[in-house]
């Protein structure tokens, strides 16, 4: 007997209430399928996804594995320290910081009175000793003739002599002229003799003379070169860095006045070892500075450095001590310009160069 109220055999027999089960299933299935038609869509999206990744990575692998890349570099080049070459004061500074400047250009301007006295005294001792040369040119042409003319005494007294004897020996002739004449060769040959060191003597002073005024000519040469060095000259065209000369001060022999930097700059770029293999002279790069984002600067390899960084440092590593670590070495790799650059550019400056090895 069915004890249930009548108000549960009301809801169990209700025809309405019999199809919610089957509604309530279909419901249920709707959002299944489209879950899994949303999954099916995110899968395709991942796979495609995932295949456009690898084919971008390969492109990628393909265009880089063509270049060369390192930002262990920077602009460098042959700074010039400006020295005084002699001691004097500072007269004149025509140039100022960071200014550029054409070789040749006056830098430094030092005081020349005593350079000039100096060159006026080596020019005077020049003179003199010029004059006394073609003096002595005069006596040794003096020499010269009283040895000729002593010579052809001592010829003549030679002949007188030999007459004589003759005369003495055949009777027409006597002993004591055969004797005088004789004494008078004698005298003859020794007149010559002296005749003949005078001569050698004044030209030795000759050869003295001349030795003091290539001695001169030397101090002169000197006097000149230190007078021109009173005023510091642009060795080449560049700029002008760290300058300390100044008008008033003094400026002592190898003390720094200024720093010069030429114009003739480069990049020296330090890359791995390992980055080496396809590089070579003469192959294309694409430089970046720091200092100017956005613009790309054209170049190529000059050179490659015979060894490593550390090889020519200070204390270089020594491999054959203590427990060995193999670390990648890098290199230097001289890059140059195509065309000089048309900004402002100095030593020290971050640069990422590009190299296109293949």
């Amino acid at each position: 007997m069915d004890q249930r109220v009548d108000n549960e055999r009301r809801i169990d027999s209700s025809p309405g209430q019999e199809a919610k089960p089957a509604s309530g299933r279909a419901t249920k299935k709707r959002p299944l399928l489209a879950t899994l038609r949303q999954r099916r869509g995110l899968a395709v999206a991942i796979v495609l996804g995932s295949a456009l990744a690898i084919l971008a990575t390969i492109l990628w692998w393909l265009h880089a594995r063509n270049y060369e890349t390192t930002d262990d570099a920077f602009i460098d080049a042959r700074t010039v320290q400006i020295s005084a070459q002699v001691a004097a004061a500072v007269v004149n500074v025509p140039v100022t910081d960071n200014q550029d400047v054409d070789a040749g250009a006056e830098l430094v301007r030092l005081d020349d009175r005593d350079f000039i006295a100096q060159r006026d005294q080596a020019k005077a001792s020049v003179d003199n000793l010029v004059a006394q040369i073609a003096a002595q040119r005069a006596k040794v042409a003096q020499a010269d003739k009283q040895a000729a003319q002593a010579q052809a005494a001592v010829t003549f007294a030679q002949q007188e002599a030999d007459r004589y004897q003759q005369l003495a020996k055949h009777g027409t002739g006597t002993v004591e002229q055969a004797q005088q004449y004789s004494s008078n060769l004698l005298q003859a040959q020794a007149s010559f003799a002296a005749a003949a060191a005078n001569t050698v003597a004044t030209e030795k002073q000759n050869a003295v003379l001349q030795a003091q005024l290539e001695s001169a000519k030397a101090q002169l040469a000197q006097a000149n070169a230190n007078l021109s060095r009173t005023i510091v000259t642009a060795p080449v065209a560049g700029r002008v860095t760290q300058l300390t000369a100044a008008k008033g001060g003094y400026a002592a022999v190898g003390q720094a006045l200024m720093m010069f930097v030429p114009r003739d700059l480069w990049v020296t770029a330090n890359f791995k070892e390992t980055q080496l293999d396809l590089m070579r002279p003469g192959e294309p790069v694409d430089i970046e500075i720091d200092a100017y984002p956005g613009r790309t600067f054209k170049g190529h390899i000059a050179s490659i450095q015979a060894g490593s960084g550390t090889a020519f440092s200070l204390l270089p590593a020594e491999n054959a001590t203590g427990n060995y670590v193999k670390i990648v070495q890098r290199v230097p790799v001289k890059i140059v310009f195509n065309k000089p650059p048309d900004v402002l550019l100095g030593p020290g400056m971050s640069v990422v160069p590009t190299v296109k090895v293949r």
